[in-house]
């Protein structure tokens, strides 16, 4: 049987999941080493993470990363739902294929390519490079992720349903937000949470778009990392892992409980029309 598990098949899959999460295992495991030293075990201990909470340069860029990734991540989700909607709903008008082009750009285009043009765009506007640079610049690279989400899910949607509701005397916008995005909602906070994400992550485009004061995590671990890695990284990479740990589990968690009250509403109606 093509289905059935053998040596073969069981040993890649081993493989394949210790080559990918092997080594972060190893991190967390060394985040608790008593020792300076994260090659050698000498007990477990957690006062890396108290001497994490005592280093304020870590602690600045840790809080200038998260405003950054929850501002742009916001404004990411509001700009790539409204360009989602224009490629959905209204299929022919002039530039669309340029607007399909300009908000699918950033997915295939390099970090390096995109860093250096905003950059050389701040540059050139005169636009000092800080906090709200690299805002602006994850802007821009995580709007087209919200928007293929978004359009995913508006493809499927039966548009006869809001046309309904203005039938009924529901203006347009109020019938987008008691019809559409209720609908749509799942895959929205979905994008959001892919923009925040992926703002987290960023090291490349921010390293282009940064100045005084707007140092993000990322960068600031790198720096660091060249110089050779230390216990509070391993810390501070490890609460990373925790964060995004429980933010998957919390979103998986909802559409699990959005699905079953989805089946059970269904249902009900069913059974009062029966």
């Amino acid at each position: 049987m093509s289905g059935r598990w053998t040596r073969f098949n069981i040993t890649s899959v081993v493989l394949g999941f210790a080559f990918l999460y092997l080594p972060i295992v190893l991190l967390v495991i060394f985040s608790f080493n008593e020792s300076r030293l994260v090659t050698v075990w000498a007990g477990f201990s957690t006062k890396w993470y108290r001497e994490l909470f005592n280093n304020q340069g870590l602690i600045n860029a840790a809080w200038v990363t998260l405003r950054v990734a929850f501002l742009s991540a916001s404004i990411a989700t509001v700009l790539g739902t409204l360009a989602a909607l224009a490629l959905v709903r209204y299929t022919r008008f002039n530039g669309r294929t340029l607007f399909t082009g300009m908000v699918y750009a950033p997915l295939v285009m390099p970090e390096v390519i995109t860093g250096l043009s905003l950059l050389l765009l701040f540059v050139a506007i005169g636009f000092d490079r800080g906090f709200w640079t690299v805002t602006l610049a994850h802007i821009t690279f995580s709007l087209c992720f919200v928007a293929v989400v978004v359009q995913s899910r508006l493809v499927n949607f039966d548009m006869s349903l809001e046309e309904a509701a203005q039938d009924l005397g529901c203006p347009p916008f109020q019938a987008f937000y008691k019809i559409t995005l209720p609908v749509i909602l799942p895959a929205v906070l979905s994008g959001w949470m892919l923009a925040f994400t992926l703002s987290l992550d960023d090291l490349v485009i921010a390293s282009f778009n940064s100045g005084p004061g707007a140092t993000t995590l990322p960068m600031k671990i790198y720096s660091q990392v060249r110089l050779g890695v230390t216990p509070e990284i391993n810390a501070v990479c490890t609460i990373l892992i925790g964060i995004v740990a429980i933010g998957v589990l919390i979103a998986a968690v909802a559409n699990k409980r959005r699905a079953v009250r989805r089946r059970r509403d269904e249902q009900t109606a069913f059974d009062e029309f029966a």
